[in-house]
């Protein structure tokens, strides 16, 4: 058969350890043998990002703004052991973080379900994507150790050069502050890529905060999504058939504990990394959870939820067998493919990345998995593969639908 064809590239971000060792193979073996693929490639292993001092990262977010569609490996986000380990410049920052920031992006991760696998909740029967607003709050915080006897205040300057300020505390002993911010525009961002999303899945959609107790702060994004989903979404949300409604974060959990699945869980950012995890670990893997960043502006960035796997890259460096699960990897590159196709009305490179995902969890369905699906998996016969091997069997099945 001859190869689909690509009108447009889509950007391809390259990553590190073991998981830029499993990029190489679901290209080899499972896209580059049917697809005639166009990508503009940078390369974000760290050792990469190091020589060119990250410019790599900002090169290839602007590219994501060029073409509209992105696909990217899981990245190192270096520590203090990774310094020397690297013979690092400087502690260089998240990827994941510069290129949030850059695309003004919303992350939408979403478990995917597999028979014989049972989520830790037993009612929860279909998926719950969890869209995390990806700028500012604590991971944009500064922070002050502080002394006792000191006194901590906000302040701030007004453009006409009047200052506000307000107590924060009079501290007796010795203490820490921290100063969080963000921004009405990244706020309403934030607010229109969940709509959107929420229309583009037809499903409902809650957004949580704790405004009882941040009753200016977490209260501003609450009015923003009101406001918004009052000018623009609402006639929109009813033709569709869904709901949006707001909720504190501590009835969200009690909600979301007791529910069926099948809607988006819009969560602030810190919120929405711990929630993230959360789920994923309750439905099964981190290794089986989508990730998705969509800008407000329809660009799209796909990924795996889950970082480099460094313990299998050292076994692997050693020449030793890995059973490393590929699924999350994979479906950032069907997710990928199939917008690509979407955008450019290729119907054949989007049915190719549907049947991909179906040869793929067939795979699993078959009882044919990597080491930590083997564990949970409550299928009789099942077997436990390597990593090539799970993707060559991935490919059987793919050869068969195609």
């Amino acid at each position: 058969m001859s190869k689909i064809q690509m009108k447009t590239p889509l950007v391809e971000m390259d990553g590190d350890e073991m998981t830029r060792i499993i990029w190489k193979m679901i290209k080899d073996i499972l896209i580059e043998p049917y697809v005639d693929l166009k990508t503009e490639y940078y390369d974000l292993g760290l050792e990469h990002r190091n020589a060119t001092d990250d410019q790599v990262t900002i090169d290839s977010a602007n590219a994501t703004k060029k073409y509209g569609v992105a696909v990217k490996c899981a990245t190192i986000t270096p520590n203090a052991a990774r310094m020397p380990e690297y013979n690092l410049k400087q502690m260089w920052k998240s990827p994941n973080g510069t290129i949030r920031a850059m695309l003004d992006g919303t992350v939408f991760r979403s478990p995917i379900l597999v028979k014989g696998i049972t989520p830790y909740i037993p009612t929860w029967t279909k998926p719950i994507t969890i869209a995390r607003h990806a700028y500012g709050d604590v991971y944009k915080n500064t922070e002050m150790r502080v002394k006792g006897g000191s006194k901590a205040e906000l302040c701030v300057t007004n453009p006409d050069g009047t200052e506000e300020r307000s107590l924060i505390h009079d501290f007796k002993g010795d203490g820490v502050i921290q100063g969080m911010h963000n921004l009405d525009g990244s706020i309403s961002s934030f607010a229109r890529a969940c709509f959107n999303y929420a229309l583009d899945l037809k499903q409902d959609i809650w957004f949580a905060t704790k405004d009882t107790i941040s009753k200016k702060y977490d209260h501003r994004f609450k009015d923003i999504f009101q406001e918004i989903f009052d000018k623009e979404y609402k006639d929109k949300f009813e033709e569709a058939g869904i709901e949006y409604f707001y909720t504190l974060i501590d009835d969200a959990v009690a909600r979301v504990v007791r529910s069926n699945g099948g809607y988006i869980w819009a969560c602030k950012n810190y919120d929405g990394d711990v929630m993230s995890d959360m789920i994923a670990t309750a439905f099964g893997s981190l290794a089986m959870m989508t990730s998705v960043l969509v800008s407000p502006d329809g660009i799209y960035e796909y990924e795996a939820a889950h970082g480099t796997v460094q313990r299998h890259y050292y076994k692997h460096l050693k020449g030793e067998e890995t059973s490393t699960n590929s699924v999350a990897t994979l479906f950032a590159w069907t997710g990928a493919l199939r917008k690509r196709g979407e955008l450019d009305n290729t119907p054949d490179l989007c049915e190719f990345a549907d049947k991909l995902e179906k040869a793929t969890i067939a795979t699993i369905e078959d009882g044919v998995m990597t080491g930590d699906l083997y564990l949970i998996s409550k299928l009789d016969n099942k077997k436990k593969v390597n990593t090539q091997e799970f993707l060559e069997e991935v490919d059987s099945r793919l050869k068969a639908m195609l």
